[in-house]
């Protein structure tokens, strides 16, 4: 699968201003960037669209972020899963990749590390930032394009 063939991309994040910063980023690329801000929202999304590409924020989670992917990934196993989360330390991008993602993007990095990670995940290849693959910095946070 290539970035050609994914259509719509589907993007979980509760917060409204980095969601529109990432939506602006994803629309370089994408024809559609579709946005949810809670839960239920995603999985009814995912269903409807029958999604390609999902990128979500561990935050959406109000309680575990890794069992959200689980469950995300157990009912859409086909869909490729970009996480983003503040928290960079290495165990927690593990965790999520154990649990059926395909790549993990820290927060603060978004800016250079989403397309990046898009093309690696639609090429079927894991993708890790690389301080959360390092002895990660969970006080780093710069701010989204």
């Amino acid at each position: 699968m290539s970035k050609a063939d994914v259509h719509c991309v589907l993007l979980a994040n509760p917060h409204y201003g980095l969601n529109e910063g990432i939506r602006n980023l994803l629309a370089t690329t994408f024809d559609a960037v579709v946005m949810v801000a809670d839960e239920v929202s995603l999985f009814e999304s995912a269903e409807r669209l029958h999604g390609e590409l999902a990128v979500v924020d561990l935050a959406l989670s109000g309680r575990n972020g890794v069992d959200l992917v689980r469950r995300l990934h157990g009912r859409f196993p086909e869909m490729k899963l970009i996480v983003i989360s503040i928290d960079d330390q290495p165990i927690l991008s593990r965790s999520v990749l154990n649990a059926g993602a395909n790549g993990f993007v820290a927060t603060h990095a978004i800016c250079t590390d989403l397309l990046p990670a898009t093309d690696a995940v639609l090429a079927g290849q894991q993708y890790v930032s690389p301080e959360a693959r390092e002895a990660g910095r969970a006080d780093r946070y710069d701010a989204v394009c």
